[in-house]
């Protein structure tokens, strides 16, 4: 490719249209040509950076790799600049650069940099423009990756969360279908019985007087196997079948042989104990199995609840007042998870009267769940994460702190720099943070950071509304 077949494609480039002629030709004369070939990179992610490339011939794309995967972030065709530009602090590739097609770039290094600044300054007015142009679109894509791949980690979740109440929900469902099957069986006992009004009332009013005070009633291993001894031993000496099934159930309930001998002393005849307390157990097993179906569906629908404040539904874009502490619990329910996978034990009791703040809760829930998932990465099996909320002058902080090994001194200053990630590859972006604090600094806040072995603190401080 001749200089003068290299002027005319710059002279078509709309970065470029503005620059003279003989700036142009310098560029020309100083930059290098480079081919790349097919299917191969002209810089992976950690590769040096000291040109800038103009597109002469040729595909490429550029893409970075997240959670493992593979993501096109934007294709350079003819006219498009790559690379580093006057002014820009990018000193190392923070993606992938490859060839789709064999393709011809011109490369100005950057030590012609401040020739280039001194001499030609619409050629430097151009770049400079491109940089500002390239900052605000990057900016821009890479908020919005983050966001959907914070998406993804939250939907991960979402389902599971979401599927051991449904599962449950179709489990009691199956359960109290054969439950059902078994009662005309069973009914058939329960019309000889010859049981007085008084005692029809009785029994009745024990029933719901258990079933109101709820099962599960607080005992220890050693009392529950005693209790369950002695209402075995009861139920078979009075030879009501199915007893070795019955007794767990009824000190669920808080039934006691006392309680079953009174009654039956006093209202049943002997052959009648059997089906009355197989009826009173299958009151017992409907009641449980429809607390649970019913504990399920409210499970999913706090689920629910919390997605819809979480995500901001039904609400304006503008600026509101805010209460941090729900935006927080809502975070750590979707990623309750992530939290149960790992025993991870939660503090968390923000304080009744909170001032509110003025804010998105969209992005501060962002926020949240940036901080919140690092911590969580952070932290071993077993170990603690602590969330204080607290007013401070005219200011609410929100601190958010782990008992993980914390972060070395020497990188503490980095890691709040885009694509500065302490994973491993493929499961960070090195954005997280980056993007927190840049939402922190919209709403007129800040974001600080205190570390050391055992304690990490991540403090958020935003201005009360």
């Amino acid at each position: 490719m001749t200089p003068a077949q290299i002027l005319a494609i710059l002279r078509q480039s709309p970065t470029l249209q503005n620059v003279p002629q003989p700036q142009l030709a310098w560029l020309v004369a100083n930059g290098e040509l480079m081919t790349v070939p097919a299917h191969e990179h002209l810089h992976v992610k950690g590769d040096p950076v000291d040109c800038t490339h103009f597109m002469l011939a040729g595909l490429m794309q550029i893409y970075f790799v997240q959670a493992g995967q593979k993501r096109e972030y934007s294709l350079l065709e003819v006219h498009d600049l790559a690379g580093t530009l006057p002014f820009s602090r990018m000193k190392v590739a923070a993606g992938y650069v490859l060839a789709l097609e064999t393709s011809t770039l011109l490369c100005l290094h950057r030590r012609h940099y401040p020739a280039m600044i001194a001499q030609h300054y619409e050629l430097t007015e151009a770049l400079v423009h491109e940089m500002t142009s390239r900052v605000r679109e990057n900016a821009r894509v890479l908020q919005q990756n983050e966001k959907m791949m914070s998406l993804g980690k939250l939907s991960a979740g979402l389902a599971h969360e979401l599927n051991n109440p449904a599962a449950a929900i179709v489990r009691s469902a199956d359960a109290l279908q054969k439950h059902l099957a078994n009662t005309p069986e069973r009914f058939k006992k329960v019309m000889h019985i010859q049981v007085s009004d008084d005692g029809v009332d009785m029994l009745n009013q024990l029933i719901f007087n258990k079933i109101k005070d709820g099962k599960n009633q607080p005992l220890s291993l050693l009392e529950r196997n005693q209790r369950e001894d002695e209402l075995l031993n009861w139920l078979e000496d009075h030879q009501v079948t199915d007893a070795f099934d019955l007794a767990p159930m009824l000190v669920d309930y808080g039934f006691t042989p006392t309680e079953l001998a009174q009654f039956a002393q006093q209202w049943l005849r002997p052959d009648d104990v059997d089906p009355v307390m197989n009826w009173v157990n299958n009151n017992l097993v409907t009641e449980k199995i429809v607390s649970e179906i019913g504990e399920a569906a409210k499970r999913i629908g706090q689920i629910v609840n919390s997605v819809k404040s979480y995500t901001h539904m039904d609400k304006g874009a503008g600026k509101e007042p805010v209460q941090l502490a729900e935006g927080i619990r809502n975070t750590l329910t979707l990623l309750a998870y992530k939290l149960k996978s790992k025993n991870i034990k939660v503090v968390f009791d923000p304080p009744a009267n909170l001032p509110p703040v003025m804010a998105l809760p969209g992005e501060l829930n962002q926020v949240w769940t940036n901080l919140i998932d690092n911590a969580i990465d952070a932290l071993q099996p077993g170990g603690q994460l602590e969330i204080q909320v607290a007013p401070e002058r005219e200011f609410v902080t929100v601190s958010i702190i782990d008992n993980g090994p914390g972060i070395p001194p020497e990188i503490q200053d980095l890691v709040f720099d885009p694509f500065f990630t302490t994973k491993e590859v493929g499961k960070g972006t090195g954005l997280g943070l980056d993007i927190a604090r840049n939402l922190v600094a919209q709403h007129q806040g800040r974001l600080t950071l205190e570390s050391r072995p055992g304690r990490t603190e991540f403090m958020v401080c935003l201005p009360q509304a």
